[in-house]
C-alpha cells in the first residue's frame, strides 16, 4: 500500500472515530499554498484543527512527538486561511488537535499545541 492510500485510511478511521465523538466534519484535505490540514471540525463552538499521525512503532518517535514547530507553525497559517476563506467560523474559539494512530490504538489528544502562526 502507498503512503497517499494509508493516510486515507487512517484519516478515514479518525474521520469516524470524531463522528462517533460528535464532531461535526467540516472539511478534510483542506490546502492552501501554505500547506494542508487534514480534518477541520467544529465541536461544541469550537473550530478545530486535526493533524492525523500514524505510527507502526516508536523507532522514530511517536505519532504526537513528529508533529514538530515546523509542521505546526504551518498548520496554523493554514488554520488563518481556512477562517478567510469561510469567514462564517471566523469568531469561534480556534484548537488544535493530533488524532494519532499508534500501533493499533487511536489516541485522541485536544490542545496538542498553541497557535504558532503569524495572526492576520
Amino acid at each position: 500500500m502507498n503512503k497517499r492510500k494509508a493516510g486515507s485510511m487512517y484519516e478515514d478511521a479518525a474521520c469516524r472515530f470524531l463522528e462517533k465523538n460528535e464532531v461535526k466534519i467540516i472539511s478534510r484535505n483542506f490546502r492552501s499554498r501554505f500547506g494542508e490540514i487534514d480534518i477541520v471540525g467544529v465541536k461544541e463552538g469550537i473550530l478545530i484543527f486535526f493533524e492525523v499521525k500514524y505510527r507502526s512503532s516508536d523507532k522514530y518517535g511517536t505519532a504526537v512527538e513528529v508533529v514538530g514547530p515546523k509542521k505546526r507553525q504551518v498548520i496554523s497559517q493554514v488554520s488563518d486561511y481556512f477562517r478567510v476563506c469561510f469567514k462564517q467560523y471566523m469568531n469561534l474559539e480556534v484548537r488544535y488537535d493530533v488524532i494519532a494512530i499508534q500501533k493499533d490504538k487511536l489516541y485522541w489528544i485536544k490542545n496538542a499545541f498553541p497557535y504558532c502562526g503569524k495572526g492576520f
